[in-house]
């Protein structure tokens, strides 16, 4: 009866261990087939894609992280947004729709350069300036360096594009 009962348990074990090395990717797998991505997006964190800025002139460039929210927001560039100050700590911007939250985690604590969606009001928020975590604040990526060209009073516009590679 106990070596039936440790049979069971090893079996458990592996097929748990299995399950949980096959989403190692950080990407569900349904029969084999991995979910399409947009052209240029990594299956591997920090070699996300990458996207242009151009605040009033002045260009940036982003590295994106590779989420379902992310992926969304690429499916709305080009865009061309007037970006409204909040708070003296962020630039933020409404979308033309709500994104996509699937899987995203329940907040996060924004830096410097941090480009996030928050997801109960659907807005586009760019932070200059550090911040604390918040609840339902999802990140989309980072600016890779000139963040302190948005930390400029009154609204700035910009355009948003992928780099096509």
């Amino acid at each position: 009866m106990i070596e039936g009962k440790r049979q069971v348990l090893l079996a458990l074990a592996l097929v748990t261990f299995l399950s949980c090395t096959a989403c190692s990717a950080g990407e569900p797998v349904v029969s084999g087939i991995a979910p399409e991505r947009p052209s240029g997006m990594s299956n591997k964190r920090g070699e996300g894609m990458k996207i242009r800025l151009d605040v009033e002139g002045t260009q940036l460039t982003a590295t994106l992280d590779d989420n379902a929210t992310t992926r969304d927001f690429v499916s709305l560039l080009p865009l061309t947004l007037t970006l409204k100050d909040y708070g003296e700590t962020e630039k933020i911007s409404y979308l033309s729709r709500k994104l996509s939250v699937e899987g995203a985690p329940s907040g996060s604590d924004p830096s410097v350069g941090d480009i996030t969606y928050y997801a109960p009001w659907g807005n586009l928020a760019l932070f200059y300036k550090d911040f604390g975590y918040s609840d339902g604040l999802i990140r989309l990526g980072k600016i890779d360096s000139g963040v302190e060209s948005l930390n400029r009073p009154g609204p700035l516009r910009v355009t948003i594009e992928l780099v096509e590679k």
